[in-house]
């Protein structure tokens, strides 16, 4: 559901997913998710994550930062991320061992992804365009009411700090 109350419509008609273990899993972060796996076998490789940032201003992503996300992420060591170790992540509840990498910079690189004009804010237009990526069809107002909710305005945007409030419940 949208802060403005309505409810968002996805690309599918299921507001949850079947791991693969049989059980349920929460679909709040399934567009993210879904926009990472390019190949849209349910989980994340490394050839995913290559293929969201290619063509994208990202000289800085090479294969030792995407190896480094899929460590933090891939909790099982299987080699990919399934949605419960990607939905893990965005939480805050990644890997404790150390790495150079944790949820808030996973958080970090999505939020730069998502703001396209690297302003450091995510303006109408970088929410509008990310939802629309991401197979989401929000309307102005539910855009709007994002921004008001994570406590920016309409003309500056969402700072990443309002962008992690809200993800994080804080």
């Amino acid at each position: 559901m949208c802060p403005s109350g309505r409810s968002l419509s996805l690309p599918s008609s299921s507001s949850s997913s079947s791991s693969a273990s049989g059980s349920t899993v929460n679909s709040s972060f399934r567009p993210a998710f879904d926009v990472l796996d390019s190949d849209r076998d349910g989980k994340i490789s490394g050839d995913d994550l290559r293929a969201f940032y290619a063509g994208r201003d990202a000289a800085d992503i090479d294969d030792d930062l995407i190896g480094t996300m899929m460590t933090v992420a891939d909790t099982n060591k299987d080699g990919f991320v399934e949605y419960d170790e990607f939905e893990r992540v965005v939480l805050g509840g990644g890997k404790e061992n150390g790495s150079v990498s944790s949820p808030t910079s996973f958080l970090e690189e999505m939020f730069k992804v998502m703001d396209k004009d690297e302003d450091g804010q995510l303006s109408h237009r970088d929410l509008k365009s990310f939802m629309g990526m991401a197979g989401l069809a929000v309307t102005d107002d539910d855009i709007d009411a994002m921004i008001m909710l994570a406590g920016g305005d309409r003309n500056g945007g969402v700072t990443f700090e309002g962008l992690h409030r809200i993800l994080m419940n804080r």
